[in-house]
């Protein structure tokens, strides 16, 4: 529950850190971006409409990029999604500095949109997303449901206090993502959510490493 909270910060940030500085593309909301590549064509911003259509597919690739490495280099380990992150959003930082434009352009962005694909990634069980940060209406929903349960005398409070709190981190996020925008502008933004993102692998690594230990400890204690 804590380390999904603290990734659907960074997911906020991050999303708040593209947008505020860009022609307003989302990386985190990908039906806006299937509603605006569809729709841009028939307002006649074609241009528009293939940029959603290209971070759609940024994004996807992302998860493709992510779910490879984590059948073959590691499982289950969040940390190893938030490094893709990092490393994108690090791409992203140098590639909008040598194109030096004005905000934060296309190209930039679509390699925001691969490590947002990638940190969705973190939390998989039995081979499917079980979490997944930037997936804040389906987190609403399930939160609602687990309330309705709690109500009825069904569930009880955890079946919504880790939806509650993961939306709440992500509103902060990008909340947090707001005013830092307020004052610092184009690449330096990009800038603070890749360190903000290194800062959020580190924290994953060392929780993970302290999993690791804890399940050899316990796997020791019962052999």
């Amino acid at each position: 529950m804590r380390l999904s909270a603290v990734l659907s910060m960074l997911a906020g940030f991050i999303g708040a850190a593209a947008y505020a500085h860009s022609q307003g593309y989302f990386v985190t909301f990908m039906t806006g971006n299937t509603e605006r590549a569809i729709i841009g064509n028939f307002a006649g911003d074609h241009t528009l409409a293939l940029g959603a259509a290209s971070i759609i597919v940024c994004f996807l690739g992302g998860v493709f990029v992510a779910s490879v490495c984590r059948r073959y280099w590691w499982t289950n380990h969040p940390h190893g999604a938030t490094m893709l992150t990092t490393g994108a959003l690090l791409v992203a930082a140098v590639v909008d500095d040598i194109l030096d434009e004005r905000g934060i352009g296309l190209l930039p962005i679509l390699f925001v949109a691969m490590g947002m694909g990638a940190i969705n990634t973190s939390f998989v069980k039995n081979g499917e997303v079980s979490i997944p940060v930037s997936y804040v209406t389906g987190t609403l929903v399930k939160f609602a449901q687990g309330v309705e349960r709690h109500v009825l005398g069904k569930g009880s409070v955890f079946d919504w206090l880790g939806y509650a709190l993961q939306y709440i981190s992500f509103a902060l996020g990008a909340l947090i993502g707001g005013l830092v925008s307020l004052v610092v502008d184009g690449t330096y933004m990009l800038n603070a959510a890749f360190f903000g993102s290194l800062l959020v692998a580190a924290y994953t690594w060392r929780a993970d490493i302290r999993w690791v230990k804890r399940n050899l400890r316990r796997a020791a204690e019962e052999g």
